[in-house]
């Protein structure tokens, strides 16, 4: 059985190499000249410098992965532990640092805060933690979202209601959890990590805390050695990469899939596609006319939010930046109302993730940098009128105030809106698909079957979400369906045949993860 998979994202990369290690014929066809997709490198005087997503949690779901096909994570891939999750500023001077310790974190918060938020610290940690646990199962990890389990968990834990906040906004949770707002800034930060604005996300994303407080690890070589080391096991398991080739349009005969063309007019048949991209890219009908009734509109909009990215290497004029950091701006909502109206946020809060600060030994000389601004889709038109100018003086004046500044001036790439959505088609440069507005957000994610026979789709876009460890799920569940599917194909084809002997097809269902979102 023959199976393309489009696009060699982290999805793409997850889905291949189970499909090969179960036997499929397995053609990954690439638009770009490296695999990762969203994962992505550029080039600095200090080296390769992430320019994607940075921040790994959910250790246990690569381990599935791996486990999965007969190999062991810690063969292929360095995990260094963070003992700091993230380092916090604010413009008043607070430092926090946050880890996986829930009491050294209640201790820290003491003494920056004070007893009373740190009681209230506590309180909203056991809140997550007991919807974490209670969701994880039936909404992260099923291969389909379910309202009826849902409810089903519900019903038998009727506590969970007032936990949840069905009616609240997360903003709107989090200032009644915390006295003190910038304990509210820092937990709403959260809704951002699947694209949205704290104040439009339900109150129920709050639990998104407890994926980074079980434990955040740096790969050693960046975040690109992941997608590199799936890449290799997918290869030596037969699947084949061609790179460097769009894929032009689906070839849909009576509403089956039968294979792709590119845009070099080369076609390649195929009873079996995974869409390995944004979901919008099929609604709006960029890979063929017969490609939107695939996904309902729904499951496409409204956007989430985009990001401009700096990617480049200097000496910071700090010496306390951990790994991973995050300097908010003044007034908590203000960088909110602007991204709503399609404007750079003239108050940003920036995560500063300081690639070489993951290691025990301190570095010496230009170091690894990538600055990341909330910025809104291009599909809010004042988005695309602001020049890079305009994102630079944002970006360095508002560290500037807060003491950090680079030598020599960050000269290296920015990625903007723009630039996002000419790397990844039809996104709108959303780097995390729909938006998470609204309470049922989370069940109008497409899932890994399309509505059209034998597309399978997986990626960020898709559910359970945004975020390495989620898109890798995602891929996960699409090659399973697949197996599965087939296997019944089968074995009903063969049973409709009188006298036949039905031998299923191979099957591998990647075990279930304990663990949650990023």
């Amino acid at each position: 059985m023959t199976v393309i998979v489009i696009g060699a994202g982290i999805a793409g990369l997850a889905a291949a190499l189970q499909l090969a290690h179960a036997g499929r014929a397995v053609t990954v066809i690439e638009a770009h000249g490296a695999v990762g997709g969203k994962i992505r490198t550029l080039d600095t005087l200090a080296g390769p410098v992430d320019a994607g997503p940075t921040v790994l949690t959910m250790r246990d779901t690569f381990e599935k992965l791996f486990q999965s096909v007969g190999e062991t994570l810690t063969d292929h891939l360095q995990l260094i532990p963070q003992n700091t999750l993230a380092r916090h500023f604010w413009r008043d001077g607070t430092v926090l640092d946050l880890t996986s310790d829930p009491q050294a974190n209640h201790d820290a918060i003491d003494r920056a805060f004070g007893r009373r938020a740190a009681q209230e610290f506590k309180r909203f940690n056991a809140r997550t933690k007991t919807l974490f646990d209670a969701f994880k199962d039936p909404m992260m990890f099923a291969p389909s979202p379910s309202q009826r389990r849902m409810r089903s968990v519900v019903l038998s834990n009727p506590g969970l209601i007032p936990a949840m906040a069905p009616h609240r906004s997360m903003a709107g949770l989090l200032r009644r959890s915390f006295s003190d707002p910038r304990l509210a800034q820092l937990f709403g930060r959260y809704a951002t990590y699947v694209g949205g604005a704290p104040d439009r996300s339900p109150a129920l994303l709050s639990l998104i805390w407890q994926a980074e407080a079980t434990g955040v690890w740096q790969a050693k070589g960046g975040m690109h050695a992941l997608a590199r080391a799936l890449h290799q096991l997918a290869e030596t398991r037969g699947a084949r990469f061609i790179l460097n080739t769009p894929v032009h349009k689906l070839l849909i005969d009576k509403g089956r899939i039968c294979g792709v063309s590119t845009r070099s007019g080369q076609a390649f048949k195929a009873e079996t596609v995974v869409f390995n991209g944004d979901p919008a890219a099929l609604r709006s009908g960029l890979l063929g006319p017969e490609a939107i009734a695939a996904v309902p509109a729904a499951a496409t909009e409204p956007r989430s939010h985009s990001a401009a990215v700096w990617s480049f290497a200097a000496v910071p004029s700090r010496s306390d930046l951990a790994l991973h950091n995050v300097f908010f701006g003044a007034d908590p909502l203000a960088e909110f109302k602007d991204l709503a109206v399609g404007r750079l946020p003239r108050d940003p809060t920036l995560y500063v993730y300081a690639q070489d600060r993951g290691a025990a030994k301190a570095p010496t000389g230009p170091e690894r940098f990538e600055i990341i601004m909330n910025a809104p889709p291009t599909k809010l038109s004042a988005a695309t009128q602001e020049s890079p100018e305009t994102c630079r003086n944002l970006t360095f004046s508002s560290l500037g105030a807060m003491g950090l500044s680079f030598s020599p001036n960050p000269q290296e790439t920015l990625t903007t809106p723009m630039t996002f959505n000419t790397l990844f088609p039809a996104s709108a440069g959303a780097l995390y698909g729909r938006s998470p507005q609204g309470l049922m957000a989370a069940f109008k994610r497409p899932t890994a079957r399309s509505k059209i026979t034998g597309l399978y789709l997986a990626g960020g876009g898709c559910h359970p979400g945004a975020g390495v460890p989620m898109a890798t799920l995602s891929g996960m569940h699409a090659a399973a369906a697949i197996l599965t599917d087939q296997t019944l194909t089968s074995t009903s084809r063969q049973m409709a045949t009188p006298g036949g002997m039905s031998t299923g097809s191979q099957t591998m269902r990647p075990a279930q993860s304990p663990s949650s979102v990023s």
